[in-house]
């Protein structure tokens, strides 16, 4: 029998990969599967569960790393395995599970502090994760093999301020909830950190990709994601108590308190659950579609495991996808199948009729859409210090293709796109460069690197960055002097460290060096290695513009200052690379 061959009675979850999820009645919530809850919430917040003596010699362990959410569904799941004698190729389950939160892992997962005896199998809230980890070559390697549950994403709202919104009766799309917490005191919104918490990197992704359609749509992205973070808390968990003490109350309150949170149906559905009579949260769906946290199913490092442990955990994913484990599942809030709502869980959870929950889901969010929301929140909540190096080289007019616009003025309108996204407390700076620019030097500055909201003249930093971008223009007959220009910028960027600020380079090139008397290369690399500092970290984030662009170049030029090259066929990417590169180093730093 194969390794993957699934052990005993073979069941696909319910919500594992498939065109169309398998139907079935909507999970109603008893007494007892509540009561099973209660008292399996202590093993999990105690690490591990253990089980008695019946299995004694004959059981396969198998341990399991949850996002607090779905562990005590889990340990109420290897409870009733452990009952029933469930076995793998007739051996009994021994399933540990221990509650920890979904960024903590991925980041063990990077370093690879998690060893190879801490356990068999991740569970966290979203895709997301273990996508991060997938896409990482240096980290430990897991393998997704299935879904187990899922719940929507929407805006939980204390009762007097869903009152004043028009809840149920009155919906809303993502934009307009969030216009509404901007422009109003009637909903204080709050999120958990996008950086750390799925559900609010879903909101944030969502909110941002509807915002960016909308006139001025930069601009209002940037507002809209500095006033969320002000207003977050690390996780999930953490940020149901920054709800006031009594929801009941119909004033105001504390205005340090939030009325909303980008909540999951799940979190609403388990915090009213405990809640004292005229306590619970509404649930508002916005109109243009919920994202779904998904309960990916994943093994870690699968090489390692032997084939007992690797078909004993897909024996325990089945069982999650039969009716027991189904019925456990949706006990605890959780939908069970794509294609139903269960009524009794959309009214604990607070979602009421004419609310869209029944809706499809919204489509997944796109990687790029991710990653672009993630950069612009972590240069939102971050003060950032950036000197941008622009290639002024003659082949930068050159015609992109399939439009009758230059490389320099497509990539003049992308700096002015990313500019829109800082701060008034952020330092951006920018250089040009080709060769010979100012004496004997290949580049200039053209502004100095500093705060966006200080004042120049009759206007501000800001003001005069955009004017400078727009002036930039090709060097009629300008080679590329990159080598000279980046050690220059590099050597600048470091002695003018912003302390207790993200510090990073962005060079843009569309050519190779094309300076003869320029240091060479290698020289340039041991250079840079020189002058970085771990305890002041600057990444050099390098950009090949084109196909002329030399990408291995850049790469092993960036990576010197433990930064990132990046290739890209069009200058309008360079925007969306910025922020992924942002993200990348941060991570790292």
């Amino acid at each position: 029998m194969g390794r993957h061959s699934l052990p005993d009675r073979p069941r696909r979850s319910a919500l594992a990969p498939r065109p169309r999820a398998r139907r079935r009645n909507a999970a109603i919530v008893t007494a007892t599967v509540l009561a099973v809850a209660a008292s399996t919430v202590a093993a999990v917040q105690g690490g591990l569960l253990s089980f008695g003596s019946s299995c004694q010699g004959g059981e396969v362990r198998v341990r399991i790393a949850a996002a607090p959410a779905i562990a005590p569904a889990l340990v109420s799941a290897a409870d009733h395995a452990h009952r029933h004698e469930v076995t793998s190729d007739g051996r009994c389950l021994d399933v540990r599970v221990t509650a920890r939160e979904a960024y903590q892992v991925a980041d063990a997962l990077r370093s690879k502090a998690t060893s190879g005896t801490d356990f068999e199998v991740w569970v966290p809230d979203s895709d997301l994760w273990v996508h991060q980890i997938t896409a990482d070559a240096r980290a430990e390697p897991v393998t997704q093999v299935g879904n187990i549950a899922s719940t929507p994403v929407g805006v939980a709202v204390i009762p007097s301020a869903a009152k004043s919104l028009g809840w149920p009766s009155k919906t809303y799309t993502w934009t307009e909830l969030a216009d509404t917490a901007m422009t109003s005191d009637r909903l204080r919104l709050g999120a958990g950190d996008p950086a750390r918490s799925a559900t609010g990197l879903l909101a944030l992704t969502r909110l941002t990709d509807a915002a960016e359609r909308a006139k001025d749509g930069d601009t209002r992205v940037a507002a809209m994601t500095r006033a969320l973070s002000q207003r977050t808390a690390e996780t999930d968990r953490r940020l149901l108590a920054t709800l006031p003490r009594d929801l009941s109350d119909t004033e105001q309150g504390d205005p340090q308190r939030n009325q909303a949170l980008f909540l999951s149906e799940q979190a609403a559905f388990a915090y009213n659950a405990e809640a004292d009579s005229g306590d619970d949260l509404d649930l508002f769906y916005p109109e243009d579609g919920s994202p779904r946290l998904d309960y990916p199913f994943a093994l870690i490092d699968e090489n390692r495991l032997t084939t007992d442990q690797s078909r004993a955990a897909l024996r325990f994913m089945t069982l999650l996808g039969e009716a027991d484990g189904r019925e456990i599942l949706g006990g605890h809030g959780f939908r069970t199948a794509w294609d139903e709502t269960p009524e009794a869980l959309v009214t604990q959870a607070g979602g009421r009729s004419p609310q869209p929950y029944g809706e499809t889901a919204a489509a997944p969010a796109r990687e790029k859409d991710v990653q672009e929301a993630l950069g612009l929140w972590t240069i939102t909540v971050q003060s950032d210090r950036i000197t941008t190096v622009v290639d002024a080289s003659a082949s930068m007019a050159k015609p992109v293709p399939g439009t009758d616009r230059s490389r320099m003025d497509v990539t003049k309108a992308s700096l002015v796109q990313a500019l829109a996204t800082f701060t008034a407390d952020d330092e951006i700076g920018l250089w040009k460069f080709s060769t010979r620019l100012d004496g004997n030097r290949d580049y200039r500055v053209l502004v100095p690197t500093e705060q966006l909201g200080d004042r120049k003249g009759d206007g501000t930093q800001r003001d005069k960055l955009s004017a400078a971008v727009r002036d930039l223009e090709p060097v009629p007959g300008g080679p590329t002097g990159l080598y000279d220009t980046t050690l220059a910028a590099y050597r600048e960027a470091v002695a003018s460290y912003g302390k207790g600020k993200f510090n990073a380079l962005v060079i843009l090139t569309d050519g190779v060096n094309e300076d003869p008397g320029s240091i060479s290369r290698s020289r340039l690399i041991t250079e840079l290695r020189k002058l970085t500092d771990p305890d002041r970290p600057v990444p050099l984030i390098a950009i090949a513009v084109g196909p002329d662009a030399d990408k291995d170049e850049v790469d092993q030029i960036a990576k010197a200052t433990g930064g990132s090259g990046h290739q890209i066929s069009d200058p309008a990417q360079i925007h969306s690379v910025i922020l992924k590169a942002i993200v990348q180093a941060a991570r790292q730093s």
